[in-house]
């Protein structure tokens, strides 16, 4: 293949830019957001189960809470009633007398038993509103660190993006003067070769596999017309002589 010098040198031109647009995909792609934002997702999901957890806890207390103060409330109003009939002096047998004293006895043992329960229940109550208190405050503070996250993450994007724009529209107009099959044969090589399909060669040395020319390979350069397209012998490169090469 044969292609003017210039537009073999103009083709370098094309390589830094495509290498400088790759390093923007990997710096967008590497940001160190995304590791930050990964652990604090993390952090938040395991915060809100538990925060979920403590919030199930809470409302259960609560309803056990509802229902031992009815239970207690229950036996207080069925000592009170038993304590009326023994108040009022209504007819009643020694024995039945007896058995009310002993009840009411009873209904007070049981009353501060459910009491017992009542204030246990509530220690678990308080505990686990204490719990959401401070669950709900580290999931608001790790959601603020993410949203800034977030925001970071965006600003660069932003900044990446338009640089992006601007190298490849750049790059669409340089690739333009570019002979259509030389192109097509360094597009070809750049995914063949990880991203460069051009290398410059300066001071007899590849750019792209950073080997220096042997003397066979330097009489073979020598010996090529200016316009014929080289490839480098040990990268397969296009190999572009400019000034510099060190002929």
């Amino acid at each position: 293949m044969n292609a003017a010098p210039a537009d073999q040198i103009r083709l370098l031109d094309v390589q830094a830019l495509d290498v400088r647009l790759s390093q923007l995909a990997h710096r967008r792609g590497s940001l160190p957001e995304h590791a930050e934002l990964d652990s604090l997702t993390k952090d938040l999901t395991q915060l809100r189960d538990l925060l979920v957890a403590a919030q199930t806890e809470e409302s259960d207390t609560a309803r056990e809470q509802i229902k031992a103060e009815q239970d207690v409330d229950q036996v207080r109003q069925r000592a009170a009633r038993d304590q009326q009939r023994l108040d009022s002096g209504a007819a009643m047998s020694p024995k039945d007398l007896e058995n009310l004293q002993r009840e009411i006895v009873s209904l007070a043992k049981r009353q501060g038993d459910l009491e017992d329960v009542v204030l246990e229940v509530m220690e678990r109550r308080e505990s686990a509103q204490e719990r959401v208190t401070e669950l709900t405050a580290r999931v608001s503070s790790v959601q603020a660190k993410s949203d800034d996250s977030v925001a970071r993450r965006e600003a660069a994007y932003k900044d990446i993006d338009a640089e992006q724009a601007t190298l490849s529209k750049e790059r669409e107009v340089v690739s333009g003067v570019v002979p259509a099959d030389l192109l097509k044969l360094y597009e070809k090589l750049r995914v063949q070769q990880g991203g460069v399909g051009a290398a410059r060669l300066f001071q007899r040395r590849c750019e792209g596999c950073r080997l220096e020319l042997n003397i066979h390979e330097i009489g073979v350069v020598r010996a090529a017309a200016r316009d014929e397209v080289l490839r480098c012998e040990n990268c397969h490169r296009i190999l572009v002589r400019t000034s510099e090469s060190g002929l």
